[in-house]
């Protein structure tokens, strides 16, 4: 017997589609499919949240100097004139970083295996790309959903039965984050 379920799909077919409804359980906070897809979303989902809470606090808090182009009031970059030639001034910044101890880099690294990338479009920018951003997932999941399940020992995922679908009649699910 297998240890998981096939889905009816090919292995690589099977990843991926478990890989992209989990970055949307992630993304949205709530997804609708099929009962035995949402039993095995559910598995790697908790597994990465588990992995989430337990790295959430182990980074180092490190200061460093950046050089940063310096700008003026519209925004664009002030140059001005060595040599013959324009270049950019730069002024230097100290800023505070988090930096990841080894287990969490391994912990961001694991989660980057399962999780595709998002990029999040502006509902006033719809079917642009410009003023697009990318969405840091592993660090959505650090930073925004492991504080709210800190304390919380498993079940991090709930499954409501909706109905069934109506053309197959198969059994449609919500899955959620609780």
């Amino acid at each position: 017997m297998a240890g998981y379920r096939k889905l009816g799909r090919t292995s690589n077919q099977r990843k991926a589609l478990l890989r992209n409804q989990v970055t949307a359980l992630f993304e949205h906070g709530k997804i609708v499919t099929t009962e035995a897809k949402a039993k095995e979303v559910r598995r790697i989902a908790e597994g990465l949240i588990a992995l989430a809470v337990k790295e959430r606090d182990n980074y180092d808090t490190v200061t460093v100097q950046a050089k940063v182009a310096r700008k003026d009031k519209d925004g664009k970059r002030v140059k001005e004139v060595v040599d013959g030639k324009k270049k950019t001034v730069y002024d230097t910044v100290e800023k505070t970083i988090k930096k990841d101890q080894a287990s969490r880099l391994h912990a961001r690294r694991q989660m980057l295996k399962v999780l595709y990338g998002v990029t999040e479009v502006p509902a006033e920018n719809k079917g642009k790309k410009k003023l697009t951003k990318s969405v840091d997932m592993p660090k959505k999941l650090f930073e925004e959903i492991a504080p709210k399940y800190a304390n919380r020992n498993g079940g991090y995922t709930r499954i409501v039965k909706i109905g069934q679908r109506k053309g197959d009649a198969a059994m449609e699910v919500l899955l959620e984050l609780v």
